[in-house]
């Protein structure tokens, strides 16, 4: 005999499942969640660890970008080309001699043009010294800090400096890293990063001089005195082909570098943001986190702390433990109140299933507990009211047919008739000399046409237009011609684009009858088509304006929600602004429709709002 894998009753079968299925879900939830909160944990300390570097980077970018900018500005600047091309063939003081008359003025206004521009640069604290020399070394201009030496006749000894010249030729920027200030009193070590452009004539591309600044290691370290640094993590920074270890505000070189193992995707760090495998002088693999300072070749860079990992890590075993003790908890806490209140339940809902096959459809409120099998008795007391009602509305849907029926048979009359007639009442106006009632025949008669014949839902500009003209032609013989309309259209291309039937027809009578005519006095309405572009689309938005007595908010609100009076039997009142307007949001959505802007007593503007829909292609345009 075959040993059964489930007990033989539903409460043995549901008391396995879930038992089962808790064990079952402690393992999955076990795994997921050490999984989910490993990744979750390195990238939230990754993440840390980029916003504090991002902080150090955008103040260093900063107060770099304005140093550069200030080196820039010194380099080709006017006054102090002017300076150079004064002083270029002139000897050393050559302000003292009395045949060089205004030399001094050149010098001096130029050395307080550099000086102003230097106090209005914000990071100037950094600049240890300023330099701007002709080619020769014979007149200078020089601002330096009081810690240095001050002597100004040593600038000559600058040239013979191994980095002169590569920075003097480079194109661009050219950065060494981090050196010792050459002009240090007493040669103590001062950790500068030096700067040397070349200045240009005026008038080619000849070199005249050159200006140098010594900018302070301070411009960094003064942004890294609050950085966080774990005590097992380590902070570098790359300036140019140089790797520097950071110690507090001192410098270690790194001339090994590291070896980058792979690099590495972590979602939610920003693009500038780097995160690679590196092997610090073959060491063990590293997490690097590098961000760029801004400058091309200056980045700065920290080892991912693992003391910092474990103990995060530690928190979540612990958190995951707790979870799972949980789920267990409820799983046994499933087992004993299934068992309790499982059985009745569904005893009552097979009775009541049993009644509504017998044809009982009435409402039994005691199968609809505060649980799942209480949905489940709802479900089956709403299908129970839904059936009735069904019964009940085919009853009045077989009603309402018969009357439509009887108003179909009421409408059908012949066409032709109503045209002959109207001919002839045109030709007999036409042969007595009353051109007005024929025109205004031959206008009803066209309106009645299109009335009778039209089936489509939709039709061109052009055709809708000519039925309000025809509309309007009526109704401007009965206003004695008080009223007057004008049509601008942007293009003609518009008039292919495809309108509800009978769409502005009813916006024209509402202007008619309920703005101009209580007005009393002469009346204008203005229709305008224009195509609207916007978030990608292209629209068809049509203006009604009109000069009557305006509209109310209230009056806005019921023009476009309230239904057509049943009672009506007049054909324009049964297709309405509300029936318009639900025919537009029906077909194309929400964002489309009627809206309306009045102002009492001055105007009101009814406008359409409909996708840009041909009549050929029926797309937009």
């Amino acid at each position: 005999m075959k040993p059964r894998l489930f007990p033989k009753t539903i409460k043995g079968t549901i008391i396995s499942i879930t038992i089962g299925t808790t064990v079952l879900i402690t393992l999955i939830t076990v795994g997921v969640c050490f999984f989910v909160f490993q990744t979750l944990l390195r990238q939230n300390q990754i993440q840390s660890v980029e916003f504090n570097l991002q902080l150090v980077a955008n103040n260093v970018s900063t107060d770099m970008k304005d140093l550069v900018y200030f080196t820039r500005w010194c380099s080709s600047n006017s006054d102090i080309i002017h300076y150079l091309e004064t002083f270029q063939d002139k000897s050393p003081l050559a302000v003292a001699s009395k045949d060089d008359k205004g030399l001094k003025s050149v010098a001096m206004n130029t050395y307080d043009r550099l000086r102003e521009e230097y106090r209005n640069t914000a990071p100037s604290r950094y600049i240890t010294r300023l330099i701007v020399s002709n080619n020769t070394s014979t007149n200078i201009l020089q601002i330096l800090d009081t810690s240095g030496d001050t002597s100004a006749y040593r600038a000559d000894s600058l040239r013979d400096w191994e980095y002169f010249s590569p920075l003097l030729d480079s194109p661009d920027l050219y950065w060494t890293g981090i050196v010792n200030d050459p002009f240090y009193r007493n040669f103590q070590e001062s950790p500068i990063i030096p700067i040397i452009r070349p200045i240009r004539s005026s008038y080619g591309s000849d070199v005249i001089g050159w200006v140098y600044l010594s900018i302070s290691s301070r411009v960094v370290t003064d942004h890294l005195k609050s950085f966080p640094l774990p005590d097992d993590s380590q902070l570098f920074l790359t300036i140019g082909d140089r790797l520097y270890r950071v110690r507090g505000s001192s410098f270690e070189e790194m001339p090994d570098g590291f070896e980058v193992l792979s690099r590495e995707h972590v979602d939610g760090v920003g693009n500038g943001t780097l995160v690679r495998k590196v092997s610090m002088a073959g060491g063990p693999p590293e997490t690097l986190i590098t961000r760029s300072l801004g400058q091309n070749g200056w980045y700065i860079h920290q080892i991912l702390s693992r003391q910092q990992m474990e103990k995060q890590r530690a928190v979540y075993l612990l958190l995951i433990a707790a979870i799972c003790g949980v789920i267990l908890s409820l799983g046994v806490f499933m087992v004993f109140s299934l068992n309790r209140t499982v059985s009745q339940p569904v005893s009552k809902i097979q009775k009541k299933i049993g009644e509504i096959a017998q044809g009982d459809f009435s409402r039994d409120s005691s199968i609809e507990w505060d649980h799942e099998l209480g949905d489940i008795g709802k479900g089956i007391n709403t299908l129970s009211y839904n059936v009735v009602n069904l019964m009940e509305k085919r009853i009045d849907d077989e009603k309402q047919k018969k009357d439509l029926e009887y108003q179909i048979l009421q409408s059908q009359i012949n066409p032709h008739f109503l045209y002959n007639t109207l001919n002839s009442i045109k030709w007999m106006a036409t042969i007595q000399g009353v051109s007005g009632i024929a025109e205004m025949t031959t206008a009803l008669a066209r309106l009645l046409k299109r009335v009778a014949k039209g089936t489509s839902a939709m039709i061109t500009l052009q055709e809708e237009l000519d039925l309000v003209k025809d509309y309007f032609l009526i109704q401007k013989y009965r206003y004695g011609g008080s009223i007057t309309i004008e049509y601008r259209i942007q293009s003609e291309e518009l008039y292919q684009c495809r309108i509800h039937r009978f769409s502005l027809q009813p916006i024209i009578e509402n202007a008619l009858f309920h703005g101009i005519e209580p007005k009393g006095s002469a009346g204008k309405i203005l229709v305008e088509a224009v195509v609207k572009q916007e978030n990608g689309r292209k629209d068809l938005q049509i203006s009604v304006t009109d000069n009557g007595v305006g509209m109310s908010q209230e009056t806005i609100e019921k023009a476009l929600h309230q239904s057509p009076s049943k009672k009506s039997a007049d054909f324009f009142r049964q297709v309405g602004i509300a029936n318009v307007n639900q025919r537009i949001q029906y077909d194309f959505g929400p964002d489309y429709g009627i809206t309306i802007a009045s102002e009492l007593g001055v105007y009101t503007t009814m406008t359409i709002l409909i996708p840009c829909i041909t009549e050929d292609r029926k797309d937009t345009l």
